[in-house]
Protein backbone atom coordinates (compact mmCIF):
# COMPACT_ATOMS: atom_id res chain seq x y z
CA UNK A 1 0.00 0.00 0.00
CA UNK A 2 1.58 3.46 -1.06
CA UNK A 3 1.65 5.82 1.61
CA UNK A 4 2.15 9.91 1.36
CA UNK A 5 4.99 11.09 2.48
CA UNK A 6 4.41 14.21 4.37
CA UNK A 7 6.57 17.81 3.01
CA UNK A 8 9.50 18.05 5.36
CA UNK A 9 10.25 20.21 8.18
CA UNK A 10 11.89 23.69 8.42
CA UNK A 11 14.54 21.78 10.50
CA UNK A 12 15.14 18.90 7.65
CA UNK A 13 15.35 21.11 4.89
CA UNK A 14 18.44 22.97 6.11
CA UNK A 15 21.41 22.02 3.70
CA UNK A 16 23.70 19.14 4.46
CA UNK A 17 26.25 21.36 6.03
CA UNK A 18 24.59 22.61 8.25
CA UNK A 19 22.77 19.29 9.62
CA UNK A 20 26.28 18.03 9.64
CA UNK A 21 27.61 21.15 11.35
CA UNK A 22 24.80 20.34 14.21
CA UNK A 23 25.53 16.66 13.96
CA UNK A 24 28.81 17.44 15.29
CA UNK A 25 28.07 19.66 17.76
CA UNK A 26 26.10 16.94 19.13
CA UNK A 27 28.62 14.30 19.29
CA UNK A 28 31.39 16.72 20.90
CA UNK A 29 27.97 17.63 23.57
CA UNK A 30 27.83 13.40 24.11
CA UNK A 31 31.87 13.19 24.42
CA UNK A 32 32.33 16.26 26.66
CA UNK A 33 29.07 14.30 29.20
CA UNK A 34 31.57 11.25 29.38
CA UNK A 35 34.54 13.35 30.25
CA UNK A 36 32.63 15.07 32.90
CA UNK A 37 31.21 11.52 34.00
CA UNK A 38 35.09 10.37 33.70
CA UNK A 39 37.01 12.95 35.42
CA UNK A 40 34.84 12.96 38.34
CA UNK A 41 34.91 8.99 38.84
CA UNK A 42 38.74 9.43 38.51
CA UNK A 43 39.17 12.34 41.13
CA UNK A 44 37.13 10.61 43.51
CA UNK A 45 38.47 6.98 43.36
CA UNK A 46 42.10 8.32 43.81
CA UNK A 47 41.09 10.69 46.59
CA UNK A 48 38.83 8.51 48.45
CA UNK A 49 40.01 5.11 47.32
CA UNK A 50 43.43 4.90 46.99
CA UNK A 51 44.21 7.48 49.41
CA UNK A 52 46.24 10.19 47.33
CA UNK A 53 45.91 13.80 47.97
CA UNK A 54 44.48 15.84 45.06
CA UNK A 55 43.49 19.37 45.40
CA UNK A 56 39.73 17.86 44.70
CA UNK A 57 37.78 21.42 45.44
CA UNK A 58 39.45 23.04 42.58
CA UNK A 59 39.37 19.84 40.19
CA UNK A 60 35.59 19.81 40.57
CA UNK A 61 35.14 23.47 40.11
CA UNK A 62 36.71 23.24 37.18
CA UNK A 63 34.72 20.22 36.29
CA UNK A 64 31.59 22.52 37.23
CA UNK A 65 32.72 24.97 34.81
CA UNK A 66 32.77 22.35 31.90
CA UNK A 67 29.54 21.20 33.01
CA UNK A 68 27.73 24.28 32.51
CA UNK A 69 29.97 24.92 29.24
CA UNK A 70 28.23 21.54 28.11
CA UNK A 71 24.78 22.78 29.07
CA UNK A 72 24.90 25.93 27.27
CA UNK A 73 25.82 23.93 24.11
CA UNK A 74 22.72 22.04 24.86
CA UNK A 75 21.00 24.91 24.27
CA UNK A 76 23.24 26.50 21.34
CA UNK A 77 22.47 22.98 19.70
CA UNK A 78 18.45 23.17 19.89
CA UNK A 79 18.80 26.73 18.18
CA UNK A 80 18.52 26.63 14.25
CA UNK A 81 21.46 29.02 13.76
CA UNK A 82 24.54 26.78 12.06
CA UNK A 83 27.69 25.40 13.67
CA UNK A 84 30.23 26.67 12.23
CA UNK A 85 34.21 25.56 11.99
CA UNK A 86 35.03 28.29 14.49
CA UNK A 87 32.39 27.65 16.73
CA UNK A 88 33.61 23.83 17.03
CA UNK A 89 36.78 25.03 17.47
CA UNK A 90 36.01 26.78 20.10
CA UNK A 91 34.17 24.48 22.02
CA UNK A 92 37.35 22.07 21.12
CA UNK A 93 39.52 24.57 23.00
CA UNK A 94 37.54 24.90 25.65
CA UNK A 95 37.60 21.24 26.47
CA UNK A 96 41.84 21.50 26.05
CA UNK A 97 41.55 24.35 28.32
CA UNK A 98 39.77 22.41 31.30
CA UNK A 99 42.01 19.47 30.52
CA UNK A 100 45.06 21.70 31.44
CA UNK A 101 43.84 22.61 34.04
CA UNK A 102 42.85 19.21 35.91
CA UNK A 103 46.15 18.05 35.13
CA UNK A 104 48.24 21.42 36.25
CA UNK A 105 46.65 20.56 39.48
CA UNK A 106 47.36 16.87 39.50
CA UNK A 107 50.93 16.25 38.29
CA UNK A 108 51.30 18.03 35.30
CA UNK A 109 53.36 16.06 32.78
CA UNK A 110 53.49 13.02 35.11
CA UNK A 111 50.02 12.16 35.37
CA UNK A 112 49.65 9.58 32.82
CA UNK A 113 46.12 11.02 31.54
CA UNK A 114 48.20 13.58 29.67
CA UNK A 115 47.84 11.37 26.43
CA UNK A 116 43.79 12.57 26.74
CA UNK A 117 45.51 15.55 24.39
CA UNK A 118 45.86 13.14 21.52
CA UNK A 119 41.91 12.19 21.98
CA UNK A 120 41.04 16.22 21.26
CA UNK A 121 43.87 15.89 18.46
CA UNK A 122 41.76 12.95 16.84
CA UNK A 123 38.40 14.36 17.55
CA UNK A 124 39.56 17.51 15.99
CA UNK A 125 41.47 15.83 12.66
CA UNK A 126 38.07 14.68 12.01
CA UNK A 127 35.75 17.65 12.63
CA UNK A 128 37.89 20.58 11.58
CA UNK A 129 39.91 21.64 8.41
CA UNK A 130 42.73 22.17 8.51
CA UNK A 131 43.41 26.31 9.65
CA UNK A 132 41.33 25.23 12.57
CA UNK A 133 43.03 21.44 12.96
CA UNK A 134 45.88 23.21 13.42
CA UNK A 135 44.87 25.82 16.22
CA UNK A 136 44.23 22.97 18.50
CA UNK A 137 47.25 20.98 17.73
CA UNK A 138 49.14 24.10 18.68
CA UNK A 139 47.18 24.54 21.81
CA UNK A 140 47.89 20.75 23.23
CA UNK A 141 51.43 21.00 22.26
CA UNK A 142 51.75 24.62 24.16
CA UNK A 143 49.62 22.69 27.11
CA UNK A 144 52.16 19.67 27.09
CA UNK A 145 55.30 21.78 27.26
CA UNK A 146 53.93 24.07 29.83
CA UNK A 147 52.99 21.32 32.03
CA UNK A 148 56.35 20.25 32.14
CA UNK A 149 57.34 23.21 33.81
CA UNK A 150 54.68 24.39 35.79
CA UNK A 151 52.28 21.99 37.74
CA UNK A 152 51.40 21.14 41.19
CA UNK A 153 53.34 17.69 42.06
CA UNK A 154 51.30 14.51 42.36
CA UNK A 155 51.35 13.47 45.95
CA UNK A 156 51.80 9.64 45.77
CA UNK A 157 53.46 9.40 48.88
CA UNK A 158 52.89 12.21 51.41
CA UNK A 159 56.69 12.34 51.91
CA UNK A 160 57.83 12.81 48.70
CA UNK A 161 56.42 14.20 45.64
CA UNK A 162 56.82 12.32 42.59
CA UNK A 163 59.78 13.92 40.20
CA UNK A 164 60.64 12.14 36.54
CA UNK A 165 64.18 12.98 34.72
CA UNK A 166 64.45 15.39 32.39
CA UNK A 167 65.96 12.72 29.68
CA UNK A 168 62.27 11.28 30.14
CA UNK A 169 60.31 14.29 30.06
CA UNK A 170 62.16 14.82 26.94
CA UNK A 171 61.66 11.68 25.66
CA UNK A 172 57.42 12.07 26.91
CA UNK A 173 57.41 15.23 24.70
CA UNK A 174 59.14 13.72 21.82
CA UNK A 175 56.71 10.77 21.50
CA UNK A 176 53.32 13.31 21.98
CA UNK A 177 55.03 15.39 19.27
CA UNK A 178 55.39 12.57 17.01
CA UNK A 179 51.52 11.05 17.92
CA UNK A 180 49.97 14.83 17.50
CA UNK A 181 51.93 15.29 14.25
CA UNK A 182 50.76 11.20 12.88
CA UNK A 183 47.15 11.84 14.07
CA UNK A 184 47.05 15.27 12.71
CA UNK A 185 48.14 14.32 9.03
CA UNK A 186 46.74 11.12 8.61
CA UNK A 187 42.98 11.76 9.72
CA UNK A 188 43.22 14.83 7.36
CA UNK A 189 44.59 12.12 5.00
CA UNK A 190 42.44 9.51 5.86
CA UNK A 191 38.68 12.24 5.75
CA UNK A 192 40.52 13.35 2.73
CA UNK A 193 39.91 10.31 0.93
CA UNK A 194 36.23 9.58 1.91
CA UNK A 195 34.70 12.93 1.18
CA UNK A 196 36.77 11.77 -2.44
CA UNK A 197 34.94 9.07 -2.66
CA UNK A 198 31.71 10.29 -1.50
CA UNK A 199 31.95 12.88 -4.61
CA UNK A 200 32.80 9.71 -6.40
CA UNK A 201 29.29 7.84 -5.62
CA UNK A 202 27.73 11.26 -5.70
CA UNK A 203 28.97 10.87 -9.00
CA UNK A 204 27.89 7.77 -10.25
CA UNK A 205 24.57 8.06 -8.87
CA UNK A 206 24.28 11.44 -11.09
CA UNK A 207 24.93 9.20 -14.34
CA UNK A 208 22.64 6.44 -13.08
CA UNK A 209 20.09 9.24 -13.01
CA UNK A 210 20.68 10.95 -16.00
CA UNK A 211 21.16 7.23 -18.00
CA UNK A 212 17.39 6.52 -16.75
CA UNK A 213 16.22 9.32 -17.67
CA UNK A 214 18.04 8.71 -21.13
CA UNK A 215 16.13 5.58 -21.32
CA UNK A 216 12.88 7.05 -20.44
CA UNK A 217 13.63 9.70 -23.64
CA UNK A 218 14.46 6.65 -25.73
CA UNK A 219 11.42 4.80 -24.82
CA UNK A 220 9.15 7.87 -25.93
CA UNK A 221 11.41 8.86 -28.84
CA UNK A 222 10.70 4.75 -29.95
CA UNK A 223 7.01 5.20 -29.49
CA UNK A 224 7.10 8.59 -31.16
CA UNK A 225 9.03 7.09 -34.35
CA UNK A 226 6.50 4.39 -34.46
CA UNK A 227 3.25 6.36 -34.17
CA UNK A 228 4.70 9.15 -36.74
CA UNK A 229 5.46 6.36 -39.56
CA UNK A 230 1.84 5.91 -40.74
CA UNK A 231 0.68 9.12 -41.17
CA UNK A 232 4.19 10.49 -43.00
CA UNK A 233 3.14 7.78 -45.46
CA UNK A 234 -0.15 8.70 -45.72
CA UNK A 235 1.06 12.01 -46.84
CA UNK A 236 3.50 10.54 -48.82
CA UNK A 237 0.64 8.99 -50.63
CA UNK A 238 -1.44 11.96 -50.99
CA UNK A 239 1.35 14.15 -52.24
CA UNK A 240 2.12 11.62 -54.84
CA UNK A 241 -1.52 12.12 -55.97
CA UNK A 242 -1.71 15.97 -55.83
CA UNK A 243 1.61 15.77 -58.08
CA UNK A 244 -0.18 13.88 -60.50
CA UNK A 245 -3.34 15.75 -60.67
CA UNK A 246 -3.65 18.16 -63.77
CA UNK A 247 -4.53 21.56 -61.82
CA UNK A 248 -1.29 21.30 -59.71
CA UNK A 249 0.62 19.60 -62.53
CA UNK A 250 -0.08 23.13 -64.35
CA UNK A 251 0.97 25.14 -61.49
CA UNK A 252 4.72 25.37 -61.57
CA UNK A 253 4.75 27.39 -58.50
CA UNK A 254 2.98 24.89 -56.76
CA UNK A 255 4.53 21.57 -58.33
CA UNK A 256 7.47 23.12 -56.74
CA UNK A 257 6.08 23.39 -53.38
CA UNK A 258 4.77 19.70 -54.21
CA UNK A 259 8.38 18.40 -54.73
CA UNK A 260 9.80 20.36 -51.45
CA UNK A 261 7.20 18.97 -49.08
CA UNK A 262 8.12 15.55 -50.84
CA UNK A 263 11.88 16.28 -50.08
CA UNK A 264 10.64 17.09 -46.53
CA UNK A 265 8.41 13.60 -45.74
CA UNK A 266 11.47 12.02 -46.61
CA UNK A 267 13.99 13.54 -44.66
CA UNK A 268 11.08 12.99 -41.51
CA UNK A 269 10.84 9.78 -42.99
CA UNK A 270 15.06 9.07 -42.32
CA UNK A 271 14.79 10.67 -39.36
CA UNK A 272 12.26 8.25 -37.72
CA UNK A 273 14.03 5.14 -39.16
CA UNK A 274 17.36 6.59 -37.81
CA UNK A 275 15.23 6.75 -33.82
CA UNK A 276 13.76 2.86 -34.43
CA UNK A 277 17.19 1.84 -35.38
CA UNK A 278 19.29 3.56 -32.44
CA UNK A 279 16.74 2.92 -30.06
CA UNK A 280 18.13 0.76 -27.08
CA UNK A 281 21.51 0.61 -28.52
CA UNK A 282 24.28 3.10 -30.20
CA UNK A 283 24.58 1.48 -32.66
CA UNK A 284 21.70 -0.71 -35.49
CA UNK A 285 21.67 -4.02 -35.86
CA UNK A 286 23.32 -4.31 -38.99
CA UNK A 287 26.16 -1.71 -38.92
CA UNK A 288 28.15 -0.45 -41.91
CA UNK A 289 32.09 -0.16 -42.05
CA UNK A 290 33.10 3.12 -43.64
CA UNK A 291 36.30 4.82 -43.99
CA UNK A 292 37.21 7.28 -41.12
CA UNK A 293 37.80 10.69 -43.80
CA UNK A 294 34.69 8.83 -45.69
CA UNK A 295 32.14 8.86 -42.60
CA UNK A 296 33.55 12.86 -41.71
CA UNK A 297 33.18 14.02 -45.10
CA UNK A 298 29.71 12.46 -45.27
CA UNK A 299 28.79 13.97 -42.14
CA UNK A 300 29.63 17.54 -43.15
CA UNK A 301 27.44 16.81 -46.64
CA UNK A 302 24.67 15.94 -45.10
CA UNK A 303 24.57 18.78 -43.11
CA UNK A 304 25.33 21.37 -46.22
CA UNK A 305 22.53 18.92 -48.21
CA UNK A 306 19.65 19.83 -44.83
CA UNK A 307 20.88 23.82 -44.43
CA UNK A 308 21.76 25.04 -48.17
CA UNK A 309 22.04 28.64 -46.06
CA UNK A 310 25.04 27.66 -44.34
CA UNK A 311 28.21 27.80 -44.99
CA UNK A 312 30.61 24.84 -43.33
CA UNK A 313 34.36 24.35 -43.70
CA UNK A 314 35.57 21.37 -43.58
CA UNK A 315 39.34 20.62 -42.41
CA UNK A 316 40.86 17.34 -41.73
CA UNK A 317 44.12 16.29 -40.79
CA UNK A 318 46.45 15.10 -42.97
CA UNK A 319 47.61 12.46 -40.56
CA UNK A 320 44.12 10.97 -40.04
CA UNK A 321 44.71 7.10 -40.29
CA UNK A 322 43.08 5.03 -42.80
CA UNK A 323 41.16 3.20 -41.21
CA UNK A 324 37.55 1.15 -41.40
CA UNK A 325 35.22 2.09 -38.13
CA UNK A 326 31.36 1.51 -37.62
CA UNK A 327 29.35 4.11 -39.45
CA UNK A 328 27.86 5.38 -35.52
CA UNK A 329 24.57 7.03 -36.19
CA UNK A 330 24.51 8.27 -32.64
CA UNK A 331 28.05 10.45 -32.99
CA UNK A 332 26.80 11.42 -36.59
CA UNK A 333 23.51 12.26 -34.84
CA UNK A 334 25.88 14.55 -31.75
CA UNK A 335 27.96 16.07 -34.88
CA UNK A 336 24.44 17.12 -36.27
CA UNK A 337 23.21 18.80 -33.21
CA UNK A 338 26.89 20.13 -32.35
CA UNK A 339 26.58 22.09 -36.14
CA UNK A 340 22.85 22.94 -35.42
CA UNK A 341 23.64 24.95 -32.23
CA UNK A 342 26.66 26.61 -33.71
CA UNK A 343 24.31 27.76 -36.72
CA UNK A 344 21.76 28.85 -34.25
CA UNK A 345 24.57 30.79 -32.10
CA UNK A 346 26.24 32.21 -35.27
CA UNK A 347 23.36 32.77 -37.68
CA UNK A 348 24.93 33.61 -41.45
CA UNK A 349 28.35 33.00 -40.04
CA UNK A 350 30.46 30.91 -41.34
CA UNK A 351 31.16 27.24 -39.40
CA UNK A 352 34.06 24.75 -39.23
CA UNK A 353 34.36 21.32 -38.36
CA UNK A 354 37.70 20.51 -37.46
CA UNK A 355 38.88 16.90 -37.23
CA UNK A 356 42.11 15.90 -35.81
CA UNK A 357 44.40 12.87 -34.43
CA UNK A 358 45.69 14.05 -31.44
CA UNK A 359 47.85 10.66 -31.09
CA UNK A 360 47.63 7.11 -32.44
CA UNK A 361 44.58 6.55 -30.10
CA UNK A 362 42.21 9.32 -30.26
CA UNK A 363 40.07 11.28 -32.61
CA UNK A 364 39.19 14.62 -32.32
CA UNK A 365 36.34 16.15 -33.43
CA UNK A 366 35.85 20.08 -32.64
CA UNK A 367 32.88 22.50 -34.13
CA UNK A 368 34.29 26.23 -34.11
CA UNK A 369 31.72 29.12 -34.57
CA UNK A 370 31.92 33.15 -34.71
CA UNK A 371 29.08 33.89 -32.46
CA UNK A 372 28.88 35.79 -29.04
CA UNK A 373 30.43 32.24 -27.33
CA UNK A 374 29.25 31.07 -23.72
CA UNK A 375 29.48 33.04 -20.93
CA UNK A 376 30.05 31.53 -17.61
CA UNK A 377 26.81 29.90 -16.06
CA UNK A 378 26.80 27.77 -19.19
CA UNK A 379 30.35 26.73 -19.32
CA UNK A 380 29.63 25.76 -15.49
CA UNK A 381 26.16 23.88 -16.81
CA UNK A 382 27.38 22.78 -19.95
CA UNK A 383 25.82 19.14 -20.90
CA UNK A 384 23.26 19.70 -18.10
CA UNK A 385 19.61 18.53 -19.10
CA UNK A 386 17.42 21.86 -19.53
CA UNK A 387 20.56 23.85 -19.68
CA UNK A 388 19.39 26.16 -22.69
CA UNK A 389 20.12 29.61 -23.96
CA UNK A 390 17.08 29.67 -25.84
CA UNK A 391 14.69 30.79 -23.22
CA UNK A 392 12.11 28.13 -24.08
CA UNK A 393 10.63 25.88 -21.77
CA UNK A 394 11.69 22.15 -22.66
CA UNK A 395 15.37 23.04 -24.89
CA UNK A 396 18.45 21.93 -24.10
CA UNK A 397 17.85 18.56 -24.15
CA UNK A 398 20.90 17.88 -27.58
CA UNK A 399 23.85 19.11 -25.42
CA UNK A 400 23.03 16.42 -22.72
CA UNK A 401 22.25 13.45 -24.89
CA UNK A 402 25.82 14.28 -26.53
CA UNK A 403 27.36 14.43 -23.60
CA UNK A 404 25.58 11.12 -22.44
CA UNK A 405 26.62 9.30 -26.42
CA UNK A 406 30.07 10.49 -25.98
CA UNK A 407 30.46 9.17 -22.14
CA UNK A 408 29.30 6.31 -23.79
CA UNK A 409 31.73 5.78 -26.79
CA UNK A 410 34.26 5.97 -24.13
CA UNK A 411 34.84 9.66 -24.93
CA UNK A 412 34.45 13.03 -23.74
CA UNK A 413 32.86 16.37 -24.65
CA UNK A 414 34.04 20.33 -23.82
CA UNK A 415 33.40 23.60 -24.65
CA UNK A 416 35.55 26.60 -24.08
CA UNK A 417 35.16 30.05 -26.03
CA UNK A 418 38.08 30.84 -28.62
CA UNK A 419 40.70 33.76 -28.14
CA UNK A 420 39.96 35.40 -31.40
CA UNK A 421 35.75 35.09 -30.68
CA UNK A 422 33.37 32.45 -30.83
CA UNK A 423 33.24 29.48 -29.15
CA UNK A 424 34.31 25.36 -29.81
CA UNK A 425 32.71 22.21 -28.87
CA UNK A 426 35.28 19.66 -29.13
CA UNK A 427 34.40 15.91 -28.87
CA UNK A 428 37.32 13.83 -27.99
CA UNK A 429 36.76 9.94 -28.63
CA UNK A 430 39.07 6.76 -28.98
CA UNK A 431 39.81 5.04 -32.07
CA UNK A 432 38.69 1.67 -30.54
CA UNK A 433 35.28 2.71 -29.56
CA UNK A 434 34.47 3.31 -33.11
CA UNK A 435 36.55 -0.32 -34.71
CA UNK A 436 34.56 -3.30 -34.97
CA UNK A 437 35.37 -5.92 -32.73
CA UNK A 438 37.88 -7.54 -34.47
CA UNK A 439 39.96 -4.50 -35.30
CA UNK A 440 39.18 -2.98 -31.73
CA UNK A 441 41.09 -6.31 -30.13
CA UNK A 442 44.23 -6.01 -32.46
CA UNK A 443 44.49 -2.16 -31.55
CA UNK A 444 44.23 -2.91 -27.67
CA UNK A 445 47.22 -5.31 -27.76
CA UNK A 446 49.07 -3.15 -29.38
Amino acid sequence: MNTVRPLPSVAEAVTPERRAGRANLRQLIELRWLAVGGQLATVLVVHQVLGITLPWIEMLSLLGVLTAFNLFSQWRNRLEQPVSQMALCVALLVDVGVLTGQLYLAGGSDNPFIYLYLLQVAVASVLLRPAYLWAIVLSTVCGFVALTQWHRPLLLDPTSPTTLSPNYLGGLLLCFLLNVGLLAVFIVRINRNLRQRDAELAELRQRAAEQTHIVRMGLLASGAAHELGTPLATLSVILGDWAHMAPFAAEPELREEIEEMQRQILRCKAIVTGILMSAGEVRGEAPQLTALRAFIDTLAQRWRQAHPGAELRLVCDRELPALDIIADSALAQVIGNLLDNAAEAAPGRPLALVATHPDEHTLSLSVLDEGPGFDDGQLAHFGEPYQSSKGQPGRGMGLFLSVNVARTLGGRLEARNRDEGGAAVTLTLPLASLLPQQSRTYAASR
